[in-house]
């Protein structure tokens, strides 16, 4: 049960990771050429690409721009690209698709295989592909496939299990069904059950988040438009950030980022437009309990009848040292869905985005929208269960929606709670849904700003111009709790009439608490350890006297800050430990005391005194680079650590993958960071080239300019062919 709420924890907040919820809740060609030709018959009878067709040009970062003659050949150079630069993260994804995570990976990736059975991806596959998948998108599918075949099939060495190979286009899209059931808290309902949770639904552990700012001409210093692209997730691995430019002679030409087997971006920028997502805590889940038989076991009543419950069982194995320990569990399905036993009876769960196949078709029309009108016709398609979006295009728009999947559900019940399981009454249909006019959202407001930090969609803007909860649905379960980073930005924006360039650059990049609050997006009365009585516990007085003199500031060489971050480790560590998905986020006095007695120990141990520089103890580390790195959780440049040995921390979660883009009179103009490099191959020279940005709050220069690009490259190749 631990694993299963580390793992709810560490993805509640995705921006989104098309694969690994079956990665994280959380969340890859064979034995010979026959076997690989006579298992990929389905493929082989489809269109396959020439990668003749497909150019990859890297730049000085190595970034790789992919130029296709159409859609499908770019893809799949995306694919083979991505494959080149991180195909562990690829193979690990595909792991948890196939319910073979445990089989590698051991015992505390179980659940990652639990999840994947339990969801039910496979029947809703079958049922809905042929009717909400359009033929045309299905080649992008089968070419993404393709190009991830191509590549296991080249490099049979670096395969971990050969018998998932050749994936399918369907294999794709289960990818992205279940990561939209852990970016939508969905999957949070089932490790409830599990837990034996029956609280009413609040705001889950949020352990990160992301930040997304929108600015229009008539509140710049240049008269230009920006978009600021700021998500917080893992630094590594297969959550992890992919940063690539697509481009195809059909009309797709865009720079920004993916996750392992996403088969176009998930955000970023093209000629015209940009956008970016934040993850947003509606209700988009629902609880039923059902009343089961007397006497009969696994019968339940629905509608006037009695019904069996259908018993599924999983098998999959669990690597325990060199054995491979074989596992056998069982589950339910009602007629309502996924159904969990636990100590208070038997409930069943439904979710929008356990049915939401048009989510990967989606996000690649929105990669190819050429101006407002075509975005907003894309937004229609509702395929994207949840997360916010944030809009900037050349056209000066600026545009907010509070996006999701809310089903039509019945008014006479408080759907945050319990509902009852005997009656059809109440179950919602698939792609039932209130559209998306009927959903929070702001279009160029006068404020000629917008914001959102995983905050409410209710202080987006200019407080004159924020919308209220009570002119929405009540039914959606809007949760209406800010963020300590909306709030420091909301106390930052006050100061600026218009807000230049270089300005939106110290926003993003502030390291300042918020000046009268602090806490996390899991505990909100941190505030409290700043207040502790020292007189009631003599031993830290001196601890308690440098916390007087901090002045929320969490840059690197700022040396009450470090007692402060060691203390909010602990206790967060202690936290993290004890929930059992109870959602409680306050804390006791005497786990703040032990929070910071742990802390001053742990300096006098390893440093000899209580003020040290933050960065001298958190560090920003890969290979042979050892960088200090400020930031501590929530605050708007955001960083989360783990332990290292003799007394270091090392940067786990936070800003990841940053992008800013202007829209100015000369055209567009784009920048990003990743937190290492383009690769993830130790041996690259691009493995660590980006830290040093990434540490002093820098950004590269990037470019959407085929001539540009091809005229400064480093390496211009076609898949297969590079030397």
């Amino acid at each position: 049960m631990k694993e299963l709420t580390n793992l709810i924890s560490s993805m509640s907040h995705l921006t989104y990771l098309p694969v690994r919820l079956s990665t994280t809740l959380l969340k890859t060609s064979c034995l010979c050429l026959f076997f690989y030709c006579l298992l990929a018959t389905p493929l082989l009878a489809q269109e396959r690409i020439n990668p003749t067709d497909v150019t990859i040009v890297r730049d000085d970062w190595g970034v790789p721009h992919i130029y296709g003659k159409t859609d499908a050949d770019a893809s799949y150079g995306l694919a083979w690209a991505h494959c080149e630069d991180d195909f562990d993260s690829i193979q690990e994804s595909l792991l948890s698709i196939n319910g073979r995570s445990a089989e590698v990976l051991g015992k505390d990736a179980a659940v990652l295989d639990v999840l994947v059975f339990i969801t039910n991806a496979d029947p809703v596959i079958e049922k809905y592909y042929d009717t909400e998948v359009s033929p045309a998108f299905k080649k992008i599918l089968q070419a993404h496939a393709q190009g991830i075949n191509d590549y296991a099939k080249a490099n049979p060495k670096e395969l971990w299990i050969k018998e998932i190979f050749p994936i399918t286009e369907k294999d794709l899209l289960k990818g992205y069904l279940l990561a939209q059931g852990v970016i939508s808290n969905s999957v949070f309902g089932i490790g409830r059950l599990i837990a034996n949770n029956m609280e009413v639904y609040q705001v889950p552990y949020m352990k990160a988040g992301s930040n997304a700012f929108a600015f229009n001409r008539h509140k710049t210093k240049e008269g230009a438009t920006f978009l600021v692209s700021n998500t917080h997730q893992p630094l590594e691995g297969m959550l992890g950030w992919y940063e690539a430019h697509v481009n195809s002679e059909e009309g797709w030409n865009m720079l920004g980022g993916t996750f392992s087997t996403g088969v176009s971006l998930f955000l970023g920028t093209n000629e015209h437009l940009a956008w970016t997502h934040t993850t947003n805590y509606p209700d988009f889940h629902d609880i039923y309990q059902l009343k089961m038989h007397p006497t009969k076991k696994h019968t339940y009543l629905f509608d006037g009848e009695w019904h069996e419950l259908e018993k599924r069982v999983i098998k999959f194995k669990v690597k325990v040292g060199f054995l491979k320990i074989p596992i056998r569990r069982t589950f339910y399905w009602s007629k309502i869905g996924t159904t969990i036993k636990n100590k208070s009876g038997y409930f069943s769960v439904r979710f929008p985005a356990s049915f939401s196949l048009k989510a990967a078709e989606q996000w690649f029309l929105m990669n190819k929208a050429q101006n407002w009108e075509e975005f907003r016709t894309i937004l229609d398609m509702q395929g994207l269960s949840c997360q916010n979006i944030m809009y900037a295009d050349k056209a000066d728009n600026i545009y907010f929606l509070c996006n999701g999947l809310f089903p039509k559900r019945e008014a006479d019940l408080n759907w945050q709670d319990i509902i009852p399981g005997d009656t059809s009454a109440y179950v919602w249909q698939p792609y039932d849904y209130h559209p998306v006019e009927s959903l929070p959202q702001l279009f160029n407001p006068e404020s000629g700003y917008l914001f959102n930090c995983n905050n409410p969609a209710f202080s987006a803007t200019a407080p004159a111009e924020n919308l209220k909860v009570t002119d929405f649905e009540p039914t959606m379960g809007f949760l209406e709790r800010e963020t300590n980073r909306s709030l420091r930005f909301q106390e930052l924006i006050k100061d600026y009439e218009k807000v230049s360039y270089t300005d939106l650059k110290t926003i993003k990049y502030d390291q300042q608490y918020n000046s009268e609050t602090f806490y996390t997006g899991a505990l909100e009365n941190l505030n409290d350890i700043l207040k502790v009585d020292a007189q009631k516990y003599p031993d830290l007085k001196e601890v308690m006297d440098i916390i007087q003199q901090w002045n929320r500031s969490t840059a690197i060489d700022n040396e009450e800050a470090t007692i402060v971050m060691l203390a909010v480790y602990k206790i967060l560590k202690d936290f993290e430990a004890k929930v059992s998905l109870d959602l409680a986020n306050t804390i006791s006095e005497e786990q703040f005391v032990d929070g910071l007695r742990w802390a001053k120990d742990f300096l006098l141990k390893h440093y000899g005194r209580l003020t040290v520089p933050l960065g001298d103890v958190q560090r920003h580390v890969r290979g042979d680079v050892d960088l200090p790195v400020g930031g501590m959780p929530e605050i708007l440049s955001a960083m989360f650590v783990t332990a290292q040995k003799k007394g270091k921390f090392k940067s786990a979660m936070g800003d990841s993958y940053i992008q800013f883009t202007q829209f100015t009179k000369d055209g567009v103009k784009i920048e990003s960071c990743m937190p290492y490099g383009a690769c993830n191959r130790p041996e690259s020279k691009h493995y660590t080239d980006q830290m040093e940005l990434y540490t002093q709050q820098k950004l590269k220069t990037m470019t959407l300019d085929k001539d540009k690009i091809f005229e400064e490259a480093v390496e211009i190749y076609h898949p297969g062919k590079r030397k």
